[in-house]
């Protein structure tokens, strides 16, 4: 089977349990601009390249998040 463009994409569902978030949640991220996203036939599809860097310094857990400090 030849490689398709779509490979280096998710869509939301995947891209959400990749993250081990609700769909809904991701949804709320790509439309805050806090994760590109391509709406492509009704569906969001996100690069898989970008899903992993926004995942490596994403903090799933509701809530603020305490700031770290130097001293």
């Amino acid at each position: 089977m030849p490689d398709t463009v779509f490979d280096d994409y998710l869509d939301l569902v995947e891209a959400a349990r990749e993250l081990s978030i609700h769909p809904q949640s991701l949804r709320r991220l790509i439309k805050q601009k806090r994760i590109p996203a391509t709406m492509f036939a009704g569906k969001y599809l996100i690069e898989r390249d970008k899903l992993e860097i926004f995942k490596s310094s994403y903090d799933p857990r509701p809530g603020r998040k305490p700031i770290r400090r130097l001293l």
